[in-house]
């Protein structure tokens, strides 16, 4: 049986808004596992909502590179927030997220290993932490294609903390540049970076997720104490709403919550004359 702490008891009250007692009989019941925790106050009703812990913060920005029908996103991490901000690590920036899709890499360590501009981004990586002065580190990093006519809208927030792709398809050549269709696709990947969606819609999202809320949903119904028909339906519209919130083209469209991102979508497509689709996103924050 693990030791659970008080500091272990705070950090899942400032989590969860549960109190105490229940936080500390909740790790208990969970063997000090934070995230088993989480679920034991959901199925009781007692978290506000299911927070994640806070990870540690590196210095560091994203990066966002589209080339064509490819393009990615890429964390670099540094020391300082004052040389995150320098054009020189953007630029450092910029060229290892063009490595990844130039690479298409499969991890960290095959970018690293990979020829990019006559050399190896391992040592281009190393002469770059001796120009800057700090060390330096590749993380995570994701990488998009389309097929077919279509665009792909890159979006950097905050500075660098956030780097989203928005990739769209469409009927038009033309639409690829139509001041429209341009200023729609950084709408979408500012709600991408605003409001994190777990898949792009009901059909993507993992089926373990779906396991593990419904299992949630049907803990909570459990507790009304009202018949096993009635607590089925109580957790299917649970299940309806999660979809509604995570799944990026039924989220309420951040600048008009009466619409949906899809319909804010269709939406602009009649406006311009076209048939435009978002088919896939990336989002990488400098804390993943």
């Amino acid at each position: 049986m693990a030791q659970i702490t008080a500091a272990m008891v705070k950090q899942l009250r400032e989590m969860t808004g549960a109190g105490m007692m229940e936080c500390k009989k909740a790790l208990t019941e969970a063997d000090g596992d934070m995230d088993g925790a989480v679920d034991v106050l959901r199925k009781r009703g007692l978290a506000a909502a299911a927070k994640k812990a806070g990870r540690a913060t590196n210095e560091g920005r994203v990066g966002a590179v589209v080339k064509g029908d490819v393009a990615a996103v890429c964390q670099v991490k540094c020391e300082t927030d004052f040389v995150a901000l320098t054009d020189k690590f953007e630029g450092y920036v910029n060229s290892f997220t063009e490595a990844v899709v130039e690479n298409d890499p499969a991890d960290v360590e095959a970018l690293l290993a990979s020829e990019f501009n006559g050399s190896s981004v391992q040592d281009q990586l190393t002469e770059a932490i001796h120009v800057i002065g700090e060390n330096m580190q590749i993380g995570k990093f994701q990488r998009l294609s389309i097929e077919g006519t279509g665009a792909i809208v890159p979006y950097i927030h905050m500075n660098g903390k956030i780097g989203v792709l928005a990739a769209f398809t469409f009927g038009k050549p033309e639409t690829a540049t139509d001041e429209r269709f341009l200023a729609m696709g950084k709408d979408v990947a500012m709600q991408i970076a605003a409001i994190p969606p777990v898949a792009l819609d009901e059909t993507k999202v993992p089926a373990d997720v779906i396991e593990h809320e419904m299992g949630i949903y049907k803990a909570q119904a459990a507790e009304s104490g009202k018949p096993e028909a009635i607590q089925t339906k109580i957790a299917e519209g649970r299940m309806k709403k999660f979809f509604k919130e995570n799944c990026l083209v039924d989220q309420a469209f951040v600048k008009n919550g009466d619409v949906t991102v899809a319909e804010y979508i269709k939406s602009v497509a009649k406006e311009i004359g076209d048939d435009i689709k978002i088919v896939d996103y990336a989002r990488i924050a400098l804390g993943d």
